[in-house]
């Protein structure tokens, strides 16, 4: 349920009508705005009449959320959700750019990655330290190791870190170094993982599986939204379809159909999408001229020679020219990249 208080509800009032869903073994999700607070009221509560609710001091109005997703949902949330990162913000007017190597693999790797991508107009830094390979034998990633090195290329940068998180064991650790954890494909129905990441305030770049459907991404996202983490932005990623001449087929329909559906921020990767440098550009603005509310694409300063998907890697000369056709999409669909780079 959404409740709805008066414009200046008390604090008093509102405390009250938190408490009457705690009554019902529900849990309360408050928003409260400039000249108006609405309560979510999440959980089991098929049976609990709204009247109750509606009979309160302070309450105007009590309504049934429809949708299976309640606190992703625009019912809930009708303005676009705004996150501020380090530096920028994400689901607003800007359209951020996240780059990096698939693999930590050295720190002069890194370090140098981080360097060029910055020049070229990134905002933020991704980088993996725990690989999840559909092969036990491939390269698993460099662990803490790597996380140390992540976070010297912030140091001498400037840019937020996203690096992906595999399991519960690794949050804490994790938490220490980075600013954005990133949700693979594969973990996206973890659902211990999911209610872990939901616990922290660390915010979550969330993937869709590979054979996903949106509904079933968003419930999976309402996982961590139920836990307190409100900072959730939604990745297409590209799903698998009958379709073999690219690695993943990119449901660019999904980021309309997810900007009607939910106010949280939704970013494209056209890296993982395609599969082929050669099309990740195209993906890229097709993605930002479609809605997108931002981009993370893999950038490795040797692509043949990378331990892991050096074919979709991106050199920092091709990112660099990417990002000026970005910010051009961009600016036709009235957004612009961040930092004035407009």
């Amino acid at each position: 349920m959404m409740i709805i208080m008066h414009p200046g509800a008390s604090r008093e009032q509102i405390n009250a009508v938190i408490a009457e869903i705690e009554r019902h073994k529900l849990t309360s999700h408050p928003i409260f705005g400039v000249e108006q607070t609405i309560i979510g009221a999440v959980g089991d509560g098929h049976y609990v009449l709204k009247e109750e609710f509606e009979a309160l001091p302070g309450v105007m109005e009590v309504q049934r959320i429809s949708k299976p997703y309640k606190l992703a949902s625009r019912q809930f949330h009708e303005q676009d959700s705004v996150f501020k990162l380090d530096g920028f913000d994400i689901g607003g007017a800007e359209v951020p750019i996240i780059a990096g190597p698939c693999s930590v693999e050295s720190r002069v790797q890194i370090l140098e990655i981080a360097q060029a991508v910055k020049e070229a107009g990134a905002n933020a830094l991704r980088g993996g330290v725990f690989k999840p390979r559909t092969s036990p034998y491939a390269f698993q990633g460099l662990g803490e190791e790597g996380l140390e090195y992540m976070a010297e290329a912030r140091e001498k940068t400037g840019l937020p870190i996203v690096v992906e998180v595999m399991a519960v064991s690794q949050i804490d650790m994790m938490e220490k170094y980075v600013d954005v954890f990133q949700l693979g494909a594969r973990n996206m129905q973890n659902f211990n993982l999911l209610r872990a990441i939901g616990e922290t305030r660390t915010p979550v770049l969330f993937k869709r599986g590979m054979s996903a459907t949106i509904e079933e991404m968003l419930m999976a996202s309402e996982y961590i939204l139920s836990g307190g983490n409100t900072r959730v932005i939604l990745c297409e990623r590209g799903i698998r379809t009958f379709e073999t001449a690219t690695r993943n087929t990119t449901d660019i329909n999904a980021i309309p159909v997810l900007k009607k559906l939910t106010h949280l921020p939704v970013v494209i990767d056209p890296s993982h999408s395609t599969g082929d440098s050669a099309f990740v550009s195209s993906i890229a603005k097709a993605g930002v001229a479609a809605g997108a509310d931002g981009v993370i694409v893999e950038v490795h300063h040797d692509p043949a020679h990378a331990i892991s998907d050096g074919k979709q890697s991106l050199t920092p000369e091709a990112f660099a020219k990417m990002v000026k056709q970005v910010r051009a999409i961009a600016e036709a669909v009235d957004r612009r990249l961040v930092n004035g780079n407009s």
